[in-house]
């Protein structure tokens, strides 16, 4: 019998911190447990954000934008997201109904660090809040009232490393037309699909 191919996994924490060594200073303090204030600058001047959920039915990571602005801070502790017109299929929301844990990963263009927070959310439909962040005269269909559990900044290594702000990056990849189509076996119109687009897209961005 062959001798087995040993196992490179790792699977206790031990091991994993000798792999990575000692956290340094400013990774550990720049975290904190509240918006400090040069945290709500960041937040306001951030026009997307990344938005992780988990309930019974696994993951989901799934953008918002809007004008920066897009998350408005409230206090210290809380932050509103609204939920804008979109697909219907409300995965983050139905993992929140089951979960509330949520975690946010906002960007700026043209910025190298992104901010991260982690909390817990829940749905509200409060006639105010509804009004307080309509767009277009347009009020999102929800809002997610986001409890700060921790925020901290992440370096721009990732960023300088995929080059994400520097120059054209228009690749050429499928349009959703021609994604559609293939996952269809062609039931869906592919190219009818992306020359509608732009419209649907515009006469329903709010």
């Amino acid at each position: 019998m062959a001798p087995r191919a040993p196992d490179h996994t790792i699977e206790d924490l031990a091991s994993l911190q000798a792999l990575f060594g000692t956290v340094g200073e400013a990774s550990v303090r720049k975290e904190v447990s509240h918006l400090h204030p040069v945290y709500q600058r960041w937040i306001e001047a951030s026009p997307f954000a990344v938005l992780a959920t988990v309930g019974p039915e696994g993951l989901d990571a799934s953008p918002r934008g809007d004008p920066p602005g897009l998350v408005t801070v409230v206090d210290a502790h809380t932050l509103l997201l609204p939920e804008r017109a979109g697909n219907n299929r409300i995965d983050s929301l139905k993992n929140i109904l089951a979960d509330p844990r949520v975690a946010l990963l906002f960007l700026v263009p043209g910025v190298g660090e992104t901010l991260r927070v982690n909390g817990r959310a829940r749905i509200s439909v409060a006639p105010d809040l509804l009004q307080r962040l309509a767009m277009d005269g347009k009020p999102p269909r929800c809002v997610l009232v986001i409890t700060v559990e921790s925020v901290f900044f992440q370096c721009a290594r990732a960023m300088k490393r995929a080059s994400l702000w520097e120059g054209p990056h228009r690749a050429a990849v499928p349009t959703a037309g021609e994604m559609l189509a293939a996952l269809t076996q062609n039931d869906i119109d592919g190219a009818a699909y992306d020359r509608a687009l732009p419209a649907r897209q515009r006469d329903t961005l709010y």
